[in-house]
């Protein structure tokens, strides 16, 4: 981590950045001039180009409440609300005694209005800081049972607080108060910096709420890793599959065996939210297995696992392979292995992938990984997200397609059924969630929220379009979207267009073309627009649209005449 010296050196430096800045502004009751400053350096040293417009002291709602105020005039894509808890200590012991025991719900609406007046007068997401507590113990430990105390309220406060942020899409949280309770009050605080200065984080604590802001402003921005490939030996269980044997590994009560239990049970957690499992083992690969399939103590089993590579090559050249066939940017895996060698070879020659420095004690494992929060997300589709089955099925594509002398036969052999329909309600947050995480085929890598998703369903302004796909070997699910927006009488724009890495070079993008014009013709459109935005991930589609017969009227800009059209050929059947 670094530290707030550090970061303020940081601040001051200039990023070679590919990515435009996005806009944020920060408003506080305190204090905020050492947050930006953290919160700049740490932005670049992870390399995201931010431009952070600041308010001043306490006037959030004199920014809020004036449709023509420095805020709105900023224009900012993401606004951070900042209520440290200190203020509203002093807030709560200005009330009468009698007035205590609602504060919270009081306050709670004032915070709502607070959003009301951003989603009113911007499009600009939220970033809402929970608070951290202040236990003043007048009625010491028994303050926790009385609704007139502060303690009791603060804490009533942010579970109202949890329930109201479910109810907005477009509000994301960050979690000051488990910043705190990880470093722990006396770290997190300092009284002489508050009462002089009114800043309620100490500078020790500063570079690990920078972090925890710019974990969410990159994960809006579709930054968020996918997959972890985990070495096996003293990494999953203790000891050394091929020399000790599966009965003489450590997992389960045997030695050291209950800290790799632990830290499997939340591996598995992690892969029912959509996490990739891949095994990278120097191994013979039958050994490998084993204890997966027989060893009754081990939490993963076989089917957890998307991809399994045993063998004797150097790892960061399997790693290759996993990648290869998950079809997913270094920049989105973690490499976990006990092994400094290995660690050190995979950050030399693979430096995009994440290889963290586990700790010696595999007890340290779990409370370390969770400390760096390297699964920062911001949606979830309220399913159990195990995409494993989805990657093991592409595997065996892949050793089929190697049975066919041409690609036209593996695509007729796969029996391909495409469904495309308009964006459905029990759909928008998987669309929505599609948005974030796709970066590679996405012509505009226009992020959308789950509110802006139903805003653009219900809206007669669109054409909004989802495909899902299926095949002999399994069901893909929902893996593209189109979004067309009516540009006067005549013509269609492609707002966006996407489509999971997973179905690439299947015919998908013929068919939704293909389902794009037959939908525009049907409304009398003579014209589809598009324009490809390049970013330093999707450059796998800077030709697409002149691959699809798209002309090219200007610098990254196209139109298909959808009078000459005829259909593209793929091997998909609708259905």
């Amino acid at each position: 981590m670094y530290t707030w010296k550090e970061l303020r050196k940081l601040a001051k430096t200039e990023i070679a950045a590919e990515d435009p800045a996005v806009r944020v502004a920060l408003l506080g009751n305190c204090s905020t001039q050492f947050l930006k400053t953290a919160l700049e350096g740490y932005a670049k040293a992870e390399k995201q180009n931010i431009r952070i417009w600041e308010a001043d002291y306490d006037q959030i709602e004199i920014q809020l409440f004036d449709s023509g105020s420095e805020l709105f005039a900023f224009a900012p894509q993401r606004i951070l609300l900042w209520l440290a808890a200190e203020k509203l200590y002093e807030e709560f012991l200005s009330l009468s005694f009698e007035e205590r025991d609602s504060f919270a719900d009081n306050y709670i609406v004032k915070i709502k209005q607070y959003w009301d007046q951003i989603m009113t007068h911007s499009a600009a997401l939220i970033l809402q800081m929970n608070f951290t507590e202040i236990d003043d113990k007048v009625l010491g430990q028994y303050s926790a049972k009385v609704d007139k105390t502060f303690i009791y309220q603060i804490r009533k406060l942010n579970w109202l607080l949890e329930e109201a942020m479910r109810e907005q899409s477009n509000v994301y949280p960050v979690d000051l108060l488990a910043v705190q309770i990880r470093m722990g009050q006396s770290a997190f605080f300092d009284a002489a910096l508050y009462y002089n200065a009114k800043m309620c984080i100490s500078t020790t604590a500063l570079p690990y709420v920078a972090k925890a802001v710019t974990d969410v402003l990159q994960a809006l921005e579709g930054r968020i890793k996918k997959c972890i490939v985990m070495d096996l030996d003293n990494t999953l269980w203790g000891g050394i599959i091929g020399d000790d044997g599966m009965e003489h590994i450590e997992i389960g009560e045997l030695g050291r065996g209950p800290a790799f239990t632990g830290f499997q049970r939340w591996l598995k957690q992690l892969k029912e939210y959509g996490i990739i499992l891949a095994v990278c083992s120097k191994n013979e690969e039958q050994t490998a297995r084993e204890p997966f399939e027989k060893h009754p103590d081990m939490v993963l089993k076989l089917s957890d696992i998307s991809v399994f590579v045993a063998n004797w090559e150097d790892k960061a050249s399997d790693i290759r392979l996993i990648q290869e066939s998950l079809n997913i940017g270094f920049d989105s895996m973690i490499f976990l292995d006990d092994n400094p060698f290995e660690r050190n070879l995979v950050r030399q020659r693979l430096p995009e992938v994440k290889v963290p420095e586990l700790p010696e004690d595999p007890a340290k494992y779990l409370d370390y990984l969770q400390a760096c929060n390297y699964f920062e997300n911001v949606s979830f589709t309220g399913r159990k997200e195990d995409r494993t089955g989805l990657y093991q099925a592409e595997f065996e594509r892949k050793k089929a397609e190697k049975q066919y002398d041409t690609i036209d036969d593996y695509l007729k052999s796969l029996d391909m059924a495409a469904t495309v329909r308009h964006f459905e309600t029990q759909d928008h947050a998987r669309i929505a969630q599609l948005t974030q995480r796709s970066n590679q085929f996405n012509v505009r890598t226009v992020r959308y929220t789950e509110n802006e998703i139903m805003q653009i369903a219900k809206s007669s302004d669109w054409i909004p379009l989802s495909f899902s796909l299926k095949d002999r070997y399994g069901d893909h699910g929902l893996i593209g979207l189109l979004f067309l927006r009516k540009k006067g009488e005549k013509e269609l724009f492609i707002e966006n267009w996407l489509m999971s890495c997973r179905v690439l070079k299947r015919g998908m993008e013929e068919f939704m073309l293909n389902k794009a014009v037959e939908a525009a013709l049907s409304e009398g459109f003579e014209m589809i627009t598009g324009q490809y935005i390049p970013t330093p991930k999707n450059r796998m589609v800077a030709s697409l649209y002149p691959q699809m017969g798209f002309k090219q009227s200007s610098e990254g800009k196209y139109s298909l005449d959808l009078l000459t059209y005829q259909p593209k050929k793929t091997y998909m059947k609708e259905g």
